[in-house]
């Protein structure tokens, strides 16, 4: 069995169908949204900034699998419906 190439195509789709793919960006911007107000009246060096950033990512990623999962199953769903 020979293996599928890999085009840019084929890795953009990857991407895009992955729910981690919409679990990581949810975390992203979750701790976007949280930091700024979380830090702002602590005192907080670069470190714990960083820190917090990546707690808050974590988190958000942690329980975002169900919408995760849920977009990319939405997204194969309207996309791959087309090429059929």
């Amino acid at each position: 069995m020979q293996k599928r190439p890999i085009t840019p195509a084929y890795v953009i789709f990857y991407i895009l169908f992955s729910p981690d793919t919409w679990r990581i960006l949810i975390g992203i911007i979750l701790a976007g949204f949280l930091v700024s107000p979380l830090t702002r009246s602590q005192e907080i060096g670069p470190a714990g900034q960083v820190m917090v950033w990546v707690m808050l990512l974590a988190i958000g990623w942690s329980i975002s699998a169900f919408p995760g999962k849920k977009i990319a199953d939405f997204l194969k769903r309207i996309i791959l419906k087309g090429s059929k």
